[in-house]
Parts: structure tokens; C-alpha cells; sequence
């Protein structure tokens, strides 16, 4: 007897989760997932920030096509010229200031991370790394040793040795940086600690600090970047530019890419002693760089970035004052709601998923959920998932 994709889902595949929600997805197009039996869910989370541009873009998915028809992979990362990589990188350091101008291509975000703790490493030659707590940079080795909760390290221990870790917004936390520190790795908004906005000028004084003692500041953009926070990088909004920055998730526009960025300088300290500082087989796949290509046009040719503030402010204002509600943080479509207890939070959960919406927790913050839908939802969009969560909240 063929067992059902359910059933294959739970002998064969190895999960992260005891409790997977489980539900099978057969397609998926724009902000909707539909299921084999016909069923559709609103999708809230957008594979955590990945699908900005939406599910199966037209033009994303022909650009897919395209590359696939013409080669996949052909050599291991930055030894042929491959145009897909040479326009991507063209294309994304014309949308970044000028000392953000060399782009190593990489497979996902934990690669970023890994790839910016190395590169501050070797260009400094210092021992130290500052991280944050509550923040998440990922699941290997070097970004589970920064990670800023010890529930997801303490069963992996002993880590990457060097590592400090400050409270995000204390000012008095900066003294810990000192001379010795390689980089200090922050999210310019903290996204699994709940979405904690930076206090005014915190960031500001991190750039100082970082100055005065000569450690690279780096920038975890893998979920605030392209266009999630209202604006293409999170930190255009607060006026500092990184010395590294990480991005991954929407820059595939589905598929799996990511990449870590500094200047020419910085970056050309990886190609000698030892030469091959860094490398990838698969960072840069040709299919990848054509769809995030394709994703970043789509990003600013259909202005997408000009309406981000106006569909969250939809959702903010829909469920501020709900009684059920303690707080709504957020910037752009990055929001989260917490919800009064732990108890609140699962029940309403529950009905949302019974209510046709696709939402999820946050790993740091257990009493709020996520609402962080494509970015080419529409106003009309907005306002029928809204009406579905205020549904969900008024049956539990």
C-alpha cells in the first residue's frame, strides 16, 4: 500500500519539531497556500520573511525557467564567470552605499553570518566577537556560538571560544567592546526576541563605539532586508552604514541565496593567506542569483517599498486597542502582537489556523505571534486577514 505524503512526511524526513503543524502544501501563488483537498491559508509569515515578492511570481518563475534551460551549476563559486552572479552583485551594490561594493555569494543566512565572522577575523586579526542576547543569527556552529539564547546553544556546548555578548539597547554594554573585539554582529531590529526596535540613538552609539576601538560593525539583514521594514536595507532608516552587511531569505525570492557584503578593501583580505579564504560549492547557484535578481526588480520596479507602511498600519491600528492584546510592535510588514499570557497566545493560535491563516510564534518572546505576510499583498488583502484575526480572537 503507497503511504500518503503525510505519512512519508513523518517516517522519513528528519524534523526540527515534535509538534510540526503539518499541514500539506500542494501550491501556492501570491499571499495564498492551498492544500490537496482545496483548502487555502493567507500566508502570515511568508516562510519567515522569504517570499516578499509573493509566491510563484510570474516573473520571478520565468526568470527561473530561463536560467535552468540555459545551465545550473557548473563550478565551485568564483572561479568562472557566470553572468547571473556578476549582474546580481552589479545589481545589489547599486542599491547599497559605495563602500558596500564586493558581494561574496552564499547559500543561506547562517553562511552570511559565518562568512562575516571570518572575514572581520582575518581582516583584524583579533580574537573577539560581539553579539547580542535574544538575537538569532542561525543554526551552525559559529552562529549558534553568537546566538543570544541559551536554550537553543546549551545542548551544543563547548562553542566558538571569544564571544561577548551585550544587552540590545544598553547603552552601558557598549563598554564591553574594546580593542580586542573583531566585529560586533547586531540585528538592526531584533526579529525573534519579538520584533525589539533599536532605542533612539542605540545604534548610533554602537557606530561610535565600533569607531573608536576599530571593530567592524556588522548588520544581520537576513530578515529585515528587501523591503520587509519600509525600506530596502532596515539600516537606510537609521543612518549608519555597516562595514559588513548579512542579508539572505527575500533575496531569493524563493530560493535558497544569501550574501555577505563590505568593501573591496575588506573583503579582498580572504583571497591571500590563505588564498580560498572562504569558499562554496553551491553559494552564488546560478538558478538562485537569476530569481533574486529578478525579486530585486521586482521590488523596485513595482514599487513595492511605497505602500509597506500603509498595509501595516492596517494591521497596527486593527489590533492595538483589542483587549485581548497587550502590545503591537513593528516596523513596516515586520510585526508582532502579544497577546495578554502564554494560554492567550496558544488559543488564538489555534483558531487562526482554523480560520484559513498560516501565522507563527517567535523563538524568543512566548506570548506573541508574527504577522509578516508577502509584501505584495493588497490593501483589500490586508483588511479581509485582519478581520479573519480579529475572528480568531474573539473565539478563544
Amino acid at each position: 500500500m503507497q503511504l500518503s505524503n503525510r505519512e512519508l512526511f513523518f517516517r522519513y524526513l528528519a524534523l526540527p519539531s515534535n509538534q510540526p503543524l503539518g499541514i500539506e502544501i500542494e501550491r501556492a501563488s501570491g499571499i495564498w497556500l492551498y492544500t490537496p483537498d482545496g483548502r487555502r491559508f493567507a500566508d502570515l509569515v511568508s516562510g519567515v520573511s522569504v517570499s516578499n515578492v509573493g509566491h510563484c511570481h510570474p516573473k520571478v518563475v520565468e526568470a527561473i525557467v530561463k536560467q535552468v534551460q540555459r545551465y545550473m551549476h557548473v563550478m565551485v563559486y568564483g572561479e568562472l564567470i557566470q553572468s547571473p552572479q556578476t549582474q546580481l552583485a552589479e545589481r545589489l551594490t547599486s542599491l547599497l552605499p559605495s563602500r558596500l561594493n564586493s558581494v561574496y555569494l552564499v547559500n543561506s543566512g547562517s553562511e552570511a553570518i559565518e562568512g562575516a565572522m571570518k572575514l572581520a577575523k582575518r581582516y583584524l586579526k583579533r580574537p573577539m566577537v560581539c553579539s547580542f542576547y535574544n538575537a538569532y543569527h542561525g543554526g551552525t556552529q559559529g552562529a549558534l556560538s553568537i546566538l543570544g539564547h541559551e536554550s537553543l546553544k546549551q545542548a551544543f556546548r563547548p562553542l566558538l571560544p571569544g564571544v561577548k555578548q551585550l544587552n540590545f539597547n544598553s547603552f552601558d554594554d557598549l563598554a564591553l567592546i574594546d580593542e580586542q573585539v573583531a566585529c560586533v554582529i547586531v540585528e538592526p531590529i531584533q526579529a525573534e526576541a519579538g520584533i525589539i526596535l533599536p532605542k533612539p540613538s542605540f545604534l548610533n552609539d554602537l557606530r561610535r563605539k565600533c569607531n573608536d576601538t576599530g571593530a567592524l560593525l556588522v548588520f544581520d539583514e537576513v530578515q529585515t532586508g528587501f523591503g520587509r521594514t519600509g525600506s530596502m536595507f532596515a539600516f537606510e532608516q537609521f543612518g549608519i552604514i555597516p562595514d559588513i552587511l548579512c542579508l539572505a531569505k527575500a533575496m531569493g525570492g524563493g530560493m535558497p541565496i544569501g550574501a555577505f557584503v563590505s568593501s573591496d578593501q575588506i573583503m579582498h583580505s580572504l583571497t591571500q593567506n590563505p588564498m580560498l579564504g572562504h569558499i562554496t560549492t553551491f553559494g552564488g547557484h546560478p538558478v538562485s542569483c537569476a530569481a533574486s535578481l529578478s525579486a530585486i526588480d521586482l521590488i523596485v520596479d513595482e514599487n513595492l517599498l511605497c505602500s509597506v507602511n500603509e498595509k501595516a498600519s492596517i494591521f497596527i491600528d486593527g489590533l492595538s486597542d483589542h483587549p485581548r492584546v497587550r502590545q503591537v510592535r513593528g516596523r513596516g510588514l515586520m510585526i508582532a502582537v502579544e497577546m495578554n499570557n502564554q494560554d492567550d497566545l496558544d488559543a488564538v493560535m489555534c483558531r487562526m489556523t482554523a480560520n484559513g491563516l498560516l501565522t507563527d510564534r517567535f523563538l524568543f518572546h512566548t506570548t506573541s505571534f508574527r504577522i509578516a505576510p508577502p509584501l505584495t499583498i493588497s490593501t483589500e488583502e490586508c483588511r479581509l486577514l485582519l478581520s479573519l484575526i480579529l475572528k480568531s480572537l474573539s473565539e478563544i
